[in-house]
């Protein structure tokens, strides 16, 4: 519809209603979490029991807050952890999968540039699946042939920040590669007709107009990383990220708890969106 021809009056009534809907939807069950995270009760649900900060500071015995339950905090620290590797990896390689596709032409190129999308097309449970068969059978490999145990193919920290790494890198790609596609390629060519190397170029030049993309490109990726469930599941040890430790906690029977954890989780990524809306407001102005 144009936006300067008259709308009927059903028409306003009708979009202001799914407006509201819409975001009703998206926010209610966020609310909900965050109200409960300060019920006095026992079960992370309804019914209203009254006010109480015990699923945050309370130490027992009936009653363990989130700043001391060991076992939610080692969850925190280890998906910290898990997304802090893998958003330094994905932004590196996925940086640099992005000067290849956009700067240089070799044969094949659009054949790998689709197999290079197929990490995002694959559901995580498949390719969490694929990743472990895969270790384990190289693992075997090495251990029955070569008599060598390597640690980095058992179910672990290691194997799931691999896992991770294999299609969040392909999503900083296309950011990046995004960001890329606007560069003026006669920058480059004037400072290296001044006499800069490529080296000089890449970093003083191209590098610093991508940084707004390489910071969001960091940014999701470790976003990706510490709430990613489906893939994490299959290649888990002992040490449980967040999501799957919430699982299990879910599955088992919780206590609110986790209303308190996804409360904490709500106003820390609501401050960082925040806190880059100023950073993109100050370097626009």
């Amino acid at each position: 519809m144009i936006r300067t021809l008259p709308q009927s009056r059903s028409y306003s009534i009708g979009f202001k209603i799914y407006i509201l809907l819409f975001f009703f939807f998206l926010f209610a069950p966020l609310l909900i979490t965050c109200v409960l995270a300060f019920n006095d009760s026992l079960f992370p649900a309804l019914p209203w029991k009254g006010f109480s900060l015990d699923w945050f500071f309370s130490d027992g015995p009936e009653r363990v807050g989130i700043f001391h339950d060991q076992s939610n905090l080692t969850s925190i620290w280890v998906s910290f952890k898990t997304a802090f590797f893998v958003a330094i990896f994905s932004t590196v390689v996925g940086t640099c999968g992005a000067f290849l596709f956009e700067q240089e032409e070799f044969r094949f190129k659009q054949l790998l540039y689709f197999l290079m999308l197929a990490p995002l097309v694959i559901p995580g449970v498949i390719l969490g699946i694929s990743i472990l068969l895969f270790s384990n059978t190289l693992g075997l490999f090495f251990e029955d042939r070569l008599g060598i145990d390597i640690g980095l193919l058992r179910p672990g920290f290691w194997l799931v920040v691999l896992g991770q790494f294999s299609f969040i890198t392909t999503l900083v790609t296309l950011i990046v590669s995004a960001q890329l596609k606007k560069f003026d390629y006669t920058l480059e060519e004037a400072a290296m007709n001044l006499g800069a190397n490529r080296f000089q170029v890449i970093v003083f030049i191209t590098l610093r107009f991508l940084k707004p993309a390489l910071l969001g490109a960091t940014a999701v990726a470790f976003l990706m990383s510490f709430e990613n469930f489906n893939t994490t599941l299959f290649l888990v040890g002992s040490e449980a990220t967040l999501p799957i430790n919430l699982y299990l906690q879910v599955r088992d029977g919780s206590t609110p708890v986790i209303n308190a954890i996804s409360f904490l989780l709500i106003v820390g990524t609501s401050a960082l969106a925040v806190f880059n809306l100023f950073i993109q407001r100050d370097r626009s102005e």
